[in-house]
């Protein structure tokens, strides 16, 4: 058995696909990573607010009221009442009847759809959604149809196909988390409206950084109201970490009872639930960091564009700047750390066979001149790569 799992690891290799850790420090828009000092452009914490001493203190104050683990999950023992309190803010903040806090976005997606669906349910879900949806269906033993990446028409002849009986769950994500386009959720809602389906919607990428008070892309498209089940995290924009759920009051409560990696799961640790109430109080009050973000990201899309790059339908704070060959991915990558920026090369699985890409990702602590300093580099890359003339 070693023999073979040696050669799996030697055949990803010489594809370009292995994978392995490094040891990394942040500071903000800056990385140390292996002794260098890179700006860092692979980061998920979209509003800087990983780093924000209100976040930290408000976890130090939870760890010394409530020590520094749960003990249990929530169901025994581990439902302090930090949790009451985050929940009740997360439940004003979204504008839904009921919210439940969950470990992380993967056991928040395998729950939910392994909970709502089963052998007699339909699952329509876009194919470029996150690998916790693609397991989380899997899971759930129901029928799995996967529709063509945002496209409307193709998810319609799908729903006139299904037997109108069976519980239907139409699923995607809000900001598809490689490419930064965003999900067509005025459609969407008609769609499930036209067919009786369940409208699940992942708002991961999206959280913090849209709506009126960040409460993410739904509400952004004026379509929350009509979003059946609304799922988000808290390890991005809002810089803490764990995951949530937000719905109707029957749905919490199915869940409770029904979510099995919620059932069996160790809560989350006091420290996290204190960052995690700090971080929504100061998203609704600071929505100057959602602003600057966005600006900065018009701008990076648009220079890119100009420069001749090829960024696919990005609009929002994630652009890939496609490449399509692994190797050269990796090169472009590689050449950029050598100029003190640290930006990921992304290759399949992730992505598409043939869209091997560099994963920006902007984040609001980072300043205009910053950003047109890294764009000089990018570029002088990219000409000596020949991506771009």
């Amino acid at each position: 058995m070693w023999e073979e799992l040696q050669t799996h690891i030697e055949q990803l290799e010489k594809k370009a696909q292995k994978r392995a850790l490094v040891n990394v420090e942040s500071d903000g828009c800056f990385i140390r990573i292996d002794g260098q000092h890179a700006f860092n452009f692979s980061s998920n914490n979209y509003l800087g607010l990983a780093n924000d001493e209100r976040l930290i203190q408000a976890s130090m104050e939870a760890t010394r009221t409530y020590g520094v683990g749960a003990t249990a999950s929530r169901l025994v023992v581990g439902n302090h009442p930090l949790y009451e309190q985050a929940e009740d803010v997360l439940i004003r903040w979204k504008g839904y009847e009921a919210a439940l806090i969950v470990n992380s976005g993967y056991t928040a997606n395998v729950g939910i759809l392994s909970s709502l669906a089963g052998r007699d349910a339909v699952i329509f879900s876009d194919k470029w959604n996150h690998a916790s949806i693609v397991d989380g269906a899997i899971l759930s033993r129901a029928e799995v149809k996967r529709y063509r990446h945002a496209d409307i028409d193709h998810l319609e002849t799908l729903l006139k196909k299904t037997d109108k009986h069976k519980r239907k769950l139409i699923v995607t994500d809000t900001i598809f988390s490689m490419d930064g386009d965003v999900a067509p959720l005025r459609e969407l809602v008609s769609l499930k409206e036209a067919y009786g389906a369940i409208l699940v919607v992942d708002e991961a990428h999206a959280s913090g950084v849209y709506g009126k008070n960040g409460e993410g892309m739904a509400h952004e498209c004026q379509v929350a109201q009509h979003v059946d089940v609304h799922m988000g995290t808290f390890s991005k924009a809002l810089g803490s970490y764990g995951a949530y759920v937000a719905g109707k009051r029957v749905f919490i409560d199915y869940l409770i009872n029904t979510m099995r990696p919620f059932i069996f799961t160790t809560a989350l640790p006091p420290s996290v639930l204190g960052a995690i109430y700090a971080a929504i109080d100061v998203v609704q009050k600071e929505p100057a960091r959602r602003y600057h973000l966005c600006a900065l990201s018009d701008h990076f899309r648009t220079r890119l564009q100009q420069a001749g790059f090829h960024i696919g339908e990005s609009t929002t704070h994630i652009v890939p700047l496609i490449v399509g060959d692994n190797e050269r991915a990796l090169a472009f990558s590689a050449r950029l750390r050598e100029r003190g920026i640290f930006a990921v090369a992304i290759r399949p699985p992730t992505v598409p066979e043939g869209t091997a890409r560099i994963r920006f990702s902007l984040m609001a602590t980072m300043t205009k001149q910053q950003i047109d300093w890294a764009l000089e580099h990018i570029c002088a890359v990219g000409k000596e790569m020949g991506l771009i003339a």
